[in-house]
């Protein structure tokens, strides 16, 4: 054989070349469902349409060579991980379930009901997140639209508390501030923005008018923009000495307000995880309500990961309240606080924890952390998180949308099929938690039969 032959012949084969069009992305709350990957092999190469943060999420995604289940830090199987899951779970007297936010809808329906069946705790990410904006919307209410309206029909925009230019790059060009539609022919141009902050940030080049409140002050500054909507005098030094903003610019943005046809405030975190909380978006959301006595007004919450709002969905519609809540008496409670995995893990009271696409060991308080290290957990997540590391059952996961199909909501609740690029060799969440589900259903019936056995003999 030649050297030429030879050189041939041992050359590895040329990965397949297939392109995915239309395919979701699954890294923030925009799921932005236009993107168009290259994927050659096992990897994505190119993510057409694609942001900043959204070819990160693409190009850094490859299949790890890892166990498809650690025991106690040892290599197993699925079906013995699953075993010992189940028998971890059933055990507990006052089990947690956490996470949810980064997996399909599919999936955190049979997670919500493993909580039902063992009589746990199921929270999400939004109790960290946009939790004060789910007690609001009880509260007040939501007048809501979805990002198509916004895109089509959104004149007045304005921006608290939140830097979308950086976390939610594709925003201002797919949904809000740029895009043409139907009403706003002219895009930017038919477009006035306002973006209320702590500070400067990227974000506030892009918009018409800046307003930089005093740091906790946010609460303030949303009821006297209500009481101008209301018609009500408001003392221009009183105002300005606490909100940092002056009366006339206040004056200014509420003109512009009531001149709009369709105005739509998109708030942050910034707004919600400061003092206040609830009672800030509360304020924001009856700020727009009082304009709708104007015009047409909108408010929607900028949500962070993929399904954070599937979640709050498939939460509420299983139990009647979006997360923190408690199903261990047989009926959903709902006290944020008592129930919110950081607190009951600050506290001690958890005995066992599934954690499902979150790694609550890299950012819960150092308390909740220790007592999460000190129980046993089960934790599912395509890497090998720090929460993973301390699990006592860690599942290698496939990762949604990229290997796996399934539903999940964008942040104006209108749901997006996912269209995955290539399989992994790794099962899913969905597959994972029916498997564990499966598990103490037939031993939790097993148990009554016993129970009946024993009863009628006695």
């Amino acid at each position: 054989m030649s050297t030429i032959e030879s050189s041939t012949a041992t050359q590895e084969p040329t990965p397949e070349l297939r392109v995915v069009e239309d395919a979701t992305c699954t890294f923030c709350g925009c799921v932005c469902d236009d993107m168009e990957l290259t994927v050659e092999g096992n990897r994505i190469t190119k993510a057409k349409n694609a942001c900043v943060l959204g070819k990160a999420w693409f190009f850094n995604h490859h299949i790890e060579d890892r166990p498809e289940a650690l025991i106690d830090g040892q290599p197993a199987g699925y079906e013995q991980a699953m075993d010992r899951a189940a028998d971890i779970l059933l055990s507990a007297r006052f089990p947690l379930t956490y996470g949810l936010s980064d997996t399909t809808t599919e999936a955190q329906r049979v997670a919500v009901a493993i909580t039902d069946w063992i009589g746990g705790i199921v929270d999400t990410t939004t109790s960290v997140c946009h939790g004060p904006s789910g007690i609001a919307f009880q509260g007040v209410g939501e007048v809501t639209c979805s990002l198509g309206e916004v895109k089509n029909r959104a004149d007045y925009l304005i921006f608290w508390g939140g830097n979308p230019a950086e976390s939610h790059p594709r925003h201002f060009t797919k949904y809000s501030l740029m895009p043409k539609g139907e009403f706003v022919p002219n895009g930017r141009k038919d477009r006035t923005a306002v973006l209320i902050d702590v500070r400067k940030t990227k974000s506030a080049k892009a918009a018409d008018h800046f307003l930089q409140v005093k740091p906790r002050r946010d609460f303030e500054l949303a009821w006297a923009l209500r009481a101008l909507a209301n018609g009500l005098e408001l003392d221009a030094a009183t105002i300005e000495e606490t909100t940092g903003i002056s009366l006339d610019t206040l004056e200014e943005v509420m003109e512009g307000m009531k001149r709009a046809k369709f105005g739509v405030i998109l708030f942050g975190m910034g707004l919600t995880m400061t003092r206040g909380k609830h009672f800030n978006s509360e304020a924001v959301l009856a700020l727009a309500r009082d304009m709708n006595k104007h015009t047409r007004w909108n408010a929607k919450p900028m949500r962070g990961h993929g399904n954070v709002t599937g979640a709050d969905n498939v939460v509420s519609w299983s139990t009647g309240y979006p997360f923190g809540v408690h199903l261990g008496g047989g009926f959903p409670r709902f006290n944020p606080g008592e129930f919110t995995a950081s607190d009951v893990l600050a506290r001690g009271e958890a005995d066992a924890a599934l954690i499902i696409a979150s790694d609550p060991m890299s950012n819960f308080s150092q308390p909740a952390r220790d007592h999460l290290q000190g129980i046993p957990s089960v934790v599912l997540d395509p890497k090998l998180s720090d929460t993973a590391r301390t699990a006592a059952v860690a599942f290698t996961t496939s990762t949604y949308g990229i290997n796996t199909s399934g539903t999940v909501y964008r942040m104006d609740d209108v749901p997006i099929p996912l269209r995955p690029a290539f399989e992994s060799p790794y099962k899913s969440d969905l597959e994972i938690l029916r498997g564990i589900e499966s598990r103490i259903r037939q031993r939790q019936l097993a148990g009554a039969v016993a129970g009946q056995s024993t009863g009628g003999t006695a």
